[in-house]
């Protein structure tokens, strides 16, 4: 039987956070090409990195259970779910200095910034985390320039851990050095008091 047939797809008053759709790749290819999207990113996505991300993503999913889903604002009955971006929980593959970790993690639209659909889809993806999943500790990073990152962490009670250099990225580059956030499973429970 399938894992598919078991897959978490939390739900928020405004959003789906749901599977991945073979009509996600085109508007998510969009966004990943955004330079603006992208600017905290190396570069840009082609459509074939972009589909290729999203395939992963769908796999990881459907092994799991859970992971960056797709997102897409719930609309009238009469009108298709607009798909904006994933916002979600991953193992990062890396090397990282403090895995073992799970991470949560969010990339949007540029239309859809500025309406808490980040937050509103994250504050779901923890509560699964902690809720579903029992993790102790979830994690978020990015680069040092990311200050709308950085604060939606911040405004989800995490805190700000400790800087270091991602090892995806070669020394010297720009974007290298990068800011952990953590979040424990017992002050989100005390947040959410």
């Amino acid at each position: 039987m399938s894992s598919e047939n078991f897959l978490i797809e939390p739900e928020t008053p405004r959003l789906r956070l749901r599977q991945w759709r073979e009509s996600d790749l085109g508007p998510f290819a969009a966004l990943n090409a955004d330079q603006e999207v992208m600017a905290h990113f190396p570069a840009p996505l082609s459509r074939a990195e972009s589909d290729a991300m999203a395939e992963r993503m769908r796999g990881l999913i459907a092994e799991r259970s859970w992971g960056f889903w797709a997102v897409e604002i719930k609309t009238a009955a009469s009108l298709p779910a607009s798909f904006i971006g994933f916002v979600g929980l991953h193992i990062p593959r890396d090397d990282l200095p403090f895995a073992p970790c799970v991470e949560i993690g969010w990339r949007l639209a540029r239309p859809h910034w500025g309406h808490g659909y980040a937050r509103e889809a994250a504050e779901a993806a923890l509560t699964v985390a902690f809720d579903s999943l029992g993790l102790d500790e979830v994690v978020s990073f990015t680069t040092l320039g990311n200050r709308r990152s950085q604060a939606l962490m911040a405004r989800l009670g995490m805190r700000h851990d400790a800087i270091f250099e991602h090892p995806a990225l070669p020394p010297g580059h720009p974007l290298r050095p990068h800011c952990l956030y953590r979040l424990s499973t017992a002050d989100w429970r005390g947040a959410r008091r």
